[in-house]
Protein backbone atom coordinates (compact mmCIF):
# COMPACT_ATOMS: atom_id res chain seq x y z
CA UNK A 1 0.00 0.00 0.00
CA UNK A 2 1.57 2.98 -1.09
CA UNK A 3 2.44 5.50 1.38
CA UNK A 4 0.76 9.61 2.10
CA UNK A 5 1.96 11.11 -0.69
CA UNK A 6 3.14 14.28 1.41
CA UNK A 7 4.74 11.95 4.09
CA UNK A 8 6.71 10.78 0.98
CA UNK A 9 7.88 13.85 -0.41
CA UNK A 10 9.28 14.13 3.08
CA UNK A 11 10.74 11.38 3.33
CA UNK A 12 12.55 11.84 -0.11
CA UNK A 13 14.12 15.13 0.98
CA UNK A 14 14.93 13.54 4.56
CA UNK A 15 16.92 10.72 2.28
CA UNK A 16 18.42 13.58 -0.10
CA UNK A 17 20.08 15.68 3.25
CA UNK A 18 20.71 11.73 4.47
CA UNK A 19 23.02 10.89 1.57
CA UNK A 20 24.94 14.65 1.78
CA UNK A 21 25.40 13.26 5.56
CA UNK A 22 22.99 16.78 6.71
CA UNK A 23 21.79 14.58 9.61
CA UNK A 24 19.96 17.21 10.84
CA UNK A 25 18.27 18.26 8.07
CA UNK A 26 17.36 14.80 7.23
CA UNK A 27 16.00 14.33 11.04
CA UNK A 28 13.66 17.63 10.64
CA UNK A 29 11.71 16.74 6.96
CA UNK A 30 11.52 12.86 8.48
CA UNK A 31 10.37 14.34 11.69
CA UNK A 32 7.74 16.00 9.42
CA UNK A 33 6.72 12.72 7.19
CA UNK A 34 6.37 11.36 11.04
CA UNK A 35 3.70 14.36 11.74
CA UNK A 36 1.98 13.66 8.52
CA UNK A 37 1.66 9.73 8.84
CA UNK A 38 2.99 8.43 12.42
CA UNK A 39 2.23 4.47 11.45
CA UNK A 40 4.90 4.51 8.97
CA UNK A 41 7.60 2.44 10.40
CA UNK A 42 10.34 3.20 7.72
CA UNK A 43 10.50 7.15 8.97
CA UNK A 44 11.28 6.16 12.35
CA UNK A 45 13.93 3.82 11.01
CA UNK A 46 15.22 6.78 8.74
CA UNK A 47 15.69 9.13 11.93
CA UNK A 48 16.97 6.43 13.96
CA UNK A 49 20.04 5.88 11.11
CA UNK A 50 20.32 9.92 11.20
CA UNK A 51 20.65 9.88 15.01
CA UNK A 52 22.84 7.07 14.68
CA UNK A 53 24.99 9.17 12.29
CA UNK A 54 25.21 12.18 15.10
CA UNK A 55 26.44 9.37 17.60
CA UNK A 56 23.21 10.08 19.80
CA UNK A 57 22.30 6.33 20.23
CA UNK A 58 19.71 7.28 23.03
CA UNK A 59 17.36 8.95 20.46
CA UNK A 60 18.70 6.41 17.92
CA UNK A 61 17.17 3.41 20.00
CA UNK A 62 14.15 5.27 20.76
CA UNK A 63 13.03 5.75 17.04
CA UNK A 64 13.80 1.82 16.41
CA UNK A 65 11.57 0.80 19.17
CA UNK A 66 9.18 3.45 17.87
CA UNK A 67 9.63 1.55 14.09
CA UNK A 68 9.33 -2.02 15.79
CA UNK A 69 6.21 -0.74 17.73
CA UNK A 70 4.49 0.01 14.41
CA UNK A 71 5.60 -2.57 12.47
CA UNK A 72 6.95 -5.97 14.27
CA UNK A 73 7.66 -7.41 11.07
CA UNK A 74 9.75 -4.54 9.94
CA UNK A 75 13.45 -6.12 10.65
CA UNK A 76 15.27 -2.99 10.17
CA UNK A 77 13.47 -1.68 13.30
CA UNK A 78 15.16 -4.86 14.84
CA UNK A 79 18.70 -4.13 13.42
CA UNK A 80 18.68 -0.55 14.14
CA UNK A 81 17.87 -0.63 18.06
CA UNK A 82 20.52 -3.93 18.36
CA UNK A 83 22.78 -1.31 17.01
CA UNK A 84 22.37 1.14 19.20
CA UNK A 85 22.06 -0.58 22.41
CA UNK A 86 25.51 -1.98 21.20
CA UNK A 87 27.03 1.44 20.97
CA UNK A 88 25.44 2.18 24.67
CA UNK A 89 27.40 -1.21 25.73
CA UNK A 90 24.07 -2.51 26.79
CA UNK A 91 25.28 -6.22 24.83
CA UNK A 92 22.73 -8.25 26.53
CA UNK A 93 19.68 -5.98 25.31
CA UNK A 94 21.04 -5.89 21.97
CA UNK A 95 21.65 -9.55 21.84
CA UNK A 96 18.29 -9.95 23.04
CA UNK A 97 16.40 -7.45 20.18
CA UNK A 98 18.64 -9.35 17.37
CA UNK A 99 16.85 -12.30 18.74
CA UNK A 100 13.46 -11.06 18.35
CA UNK A 101 14.22 -9.99 14.97
CA UNK A 102 15.71 -13.46 14.09
CA UNK A 103 12.26 -14.82 15.30
CA UNK A 104 10.27 -12.73 12.49
CA UNK A 105 13.44 -13.93 10.33
CA UNK A 106 15.62 -16.56 11.53
CA UNK A 107 18.20 -16.98 7.76
CA UNK A 108 18.42 -12.57 8.23
CA UNK A 109 22.04 -12.49 7.26
CA UNK A 110 22.67 -9.15 8.30
CA UNK A 111 20.98 -10.44 11.87
CA UNK A 112 23.50 -13.01 11.80
CA UNK A 113 26.05 -11.05 11.62
CA UNK A 114 24.89 -8.40 13.79
CA UNK A 115 25.22 -10.75 16.21
CA UNK A 116 28.20 -12.06 16.10
CA UNK A 117 29.67 -8.95 16.30
CA UNK A 118 28.10 -8.06 18.87
CA UNK A 119 29.12 -10.89 21.34
CA UNK A 120 32.81 -10.17 20.23
CA UNK A 121 32.14 -6.45 21.14
CA UNK A 122 30.84 -8.07 24.64
CA UNK A 123 34.09 -10.24 25.04
CA UNK A 124 36.69 -7.69 24.34
CA UNK A 125 35.06 -5.22 26.81
CA UNK A 126 35.15 -8.57 29.57
CA UNK A 127 38.47 -9.34 28.48
CA UNK A 128 39.68 -5.40 29.40
CA UNK A 129 37.62 -5.00 32.63
CA UNK A 130 39.63 -7.87 33.35
CA UNK A 131 42.84 -7.04 32.71
CA UNK A 132 41.53 -3.04 34.27
CA UNK A 133 41.30 -5.40 37.65
CA UNK A 134 44.74 -6.71 37.19
CA UNK A 135 46.15 -3.61 36.90
CA UNK A 136 44.74 -1.94 39.66
CA UNK A 137 45.24 -4.91 41.97
CA UNK A 138 49.21 -4.54 41.16
CA UNK A 139 49.10 -1.13 41.71
CA UNK A 140 47.27 -1.42 45.16
CA UNK A 141 48.55 -4.95 46.31
CA UNK A 142 52.54 -4.90 46.65
CA UNK A 143 53.61 -5.01 49.52
CA UNK A 144 55.56 -2.44 51.53
CA UNK A 145 58.98 -3.27 50.48
CA UNK A 146 61.13 -0.76 52.22
CA UNK A 147 61.57 -3.54 54.95
CA UNK A 148 63.21 -5.67 52.47
CA UNK A 149 67.30 -6.26 51.68
CA UNK A 150 68.44 -3.97 49.10
CA UNK A 151 68.91 -6.68 46.66
CA UNK A 152 65.39 -7.76 46.99
CA UNK A 153 64.05 -4.56 46.68
CA UNK A 154 65.95 -3.76 43.37
CA UNK A 155 64.33 -6.73 41.84
CA UNK A 156 61.37 -5.94 42.66
CA UNK A 157 61.65 -2.27 41.79
CA UNK A 158 62.97 -3.42 38.09
CA UNK A 159 59.80 -6.22 38.31
CA UNK A 160 57.04 -2.78 38.90
CA UNK A 161 58.85 -1.20 35.96
CA UNK A 162 58.66 -4.02 33.96
CA UNK A 163 55.07 -3.75 34.92
CA UNK A 164 54.17 -0.09 34.05
CA UNK A 165 55.78 -0.41 30.82
CA UNK A 166 53.49 -3.27 29.60
CA UNK A 167 50.45 -1.53 31.06
CA UNK A 168 50.81 1.00 29.02
CA UNK A 169 51.69 -0.55 25.75
CA UNK A 170 48.56 -2.59 26.76
CA UNK A 171 46.54 0.81 27.48
CA UNK A 172 47.87 1.85 23.89
CA UNK A 173 46.61 -1.35 21.91
CA UNK A 174 43.56 -0.65 23.57
CA UNK A 175 42.98 2.64 22.26
CA UNK A 176 44.35 1.27 18.51
CA UNK A 177 41.58 -1.27 19.27
CA UNK A 178 38.85 1.18 19.68
CA UNK A 179 39.64 3.19 16.54
CA UNK A 180 39.63 0.19 14.36
CA UNK A 181 36.24 -0.79 16.18
CA UNK A 182 34.73 2.52 15.10
CA UNK A 183 36.47 2.50 11.41
CA UNK A 184 34.83 -0.58 11.11
CA UNK A 185 31.16 0.57 12.14
CA UNK A 186 31.01 3.64 10.54
CA UNK A 187 32.05 2.04 7.62
CA UNK A 188 29.65 -0.46 8.33
CA UNK A 189 26.68 1.65 9.16
CA UNK A 190 27.59 3.93 6.23
CA UNK A 191 26.89 0.67 3.74
CA UNK A 192 24.05 -0.23 5.64
CA UNK A 193 22.90 3.46 5.06
CA UNK A 194 24.20 3.46 1.07
CA UNK A 195 21.86 0.43 0.80
CA UNK A 196 18.43 2.36 1.72
CA UNK A 197 18.98 5.22 -0.29
CA UNK A 198 16.70 5.31 -3.52
CA UNK A 199 17.86 5.08 -6.62
CA UNK A 200 18.15 8.67 -7.79
CA UNK A 201 20.30 9.35 -4.70
CA UNK A 202 23.51 7.52 -6.47
CA UNK A 203 23.98 10.28 -8.89
CA UNK A 204 25.26 12.66 -5.71
CA UNK A 205 27.38 9.88 -3.66
CA UNK A 206 31.12 11.13 -2.72
CA UNK A 207 33.71 9.23 -0.60
CA UNK A 208 36.74 10.84 1.07
CA UNK A 209 39.90 10.96 -0.47
CA UNK A 210 42.88 12.33 2.11
CA UNK A 211 41.28 15.37 3.33
CA UNK A 212 38.98 15.70 0.48
CA UNK A 213 35.46 14.32 -1.35
CA UNK A 214 35.41 13.02 -4.87
CA UNK A 215 32.27 12.49 -6.99
CA UNK A 216 31.77 8.57 -6.79
CA UNK A 217 29.73 6.05 -8.49
CA UNK A 218 27.62 3.71 -5.73
CA UNK A 219 30.04 0.48 -6.69
CA UNK A 220 33.05 2.60 -5.99
CA UNK A 221 31.61 4.03 -2.25
CA UNK A 222 30.56 -0.34 -1.57
CA UNK A 223 34.08 -1.45 -2.87
CA UNK A 224 35.65 1.26 -0.55
CA UNK A 225 33.67 0.59 2.33
CA UNK A 226 34.19 -3.06 1.90
CA UNK A 227 38.51 -3.00 1.64
CA UNK A 228 37.84 -0.55 4.86
CA UNK A 229 35.79 -3.16 7.08
CA UNK A 230 38.05 -6.29 5.98
CA UNK A 231 41.31 -3.66 6.36
CA UNK A 232 39.85 -2.72 9.96
CA UNK A 233 38.40 -6.31 11.11
CA UNK A 234 42.10 -7.61 10.16
CA UNK A 235 43.63 -4.96 11.83
CA UNK A 236 40.83 -5.45 15.31
CA UNK A 237 41.70 -9.47 15.17
CA UNK A 238 45.80 -8.32 15.29
CA UNK A 239 45.31 -6.34 17.98
CA UNK A 240 43.45 -7.96 20.28
CA UNK A 241 45.83 -11.11 19.94
CA UNK A 242 48.13 -8.48 21.02
CA UNK A 243 46.17 -7.36 23.85
CA UNK A 244 45.35 -10.94 25.10
CA UNK A 245 49.00 -11.58 24.86
CA UNK A 246 50.06 -8.14 27.10
CA UNK A 247 47.54 -9.09 29.50
CA UNK A 248 48.98 -12.53 30.57
CA UNK A 249 52.40 -11.11 30.61
CA UNK A 250 50.54 -8.65 33.25
CA UNK A 251 49.58 -11.52 35.17
CA UNK A 252 52.74 -12.82 34.84
CA UNK A 253 54.61 -9.81 36.18
CA UNK A 254 51.85 -8.90 38.92
CA UNK A 255 52.47 -12.64 40.19
CA UNK A 256 56.59 -12.69 40.16
CA UNK A 257 56.09 -9.61 42.24
CA UNK A 258 53.81 -11.10 44.97
CA UNK A 259 56.01 -14.23 45.15
CA UNK A 260 58.94 -12.18 45.78
CA UNK A 261 57.88 -9.64 48.33
CA UNK A 262 56.59 -12.72 50.39
CA UNK A 263 59.10 -15.06 50.15
CA UNK A 264 61.62 -12.26 50.98
CA UNK A 265 58.88 -10.93 54.00
CA UNK A 266 59.03 -14.82 55.11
Amino acid sequence: MPGNPEAEAKKDLGNKAFAAKDYDEAIKYYTAAISIDSKNCVYYSNRSACHGGKGDWEKAANDAKECIKVNPEFIKGYYRLANAQSELNQFDAALATVRQGMAVDSNNSQLQKQMRQIKAKRDNQRRVQNATKTATSAATDNAPIRSLDPSVIKEVQDLQAQYRTTAKEFRDVQGKIRRAQLAKRTSELTKNQLEELPDESYSKLYRPVGKMFMLASESEITTHLDETIEKEGKNETSLSSKMEYLEKMMKSQQQNIQELTKSASE
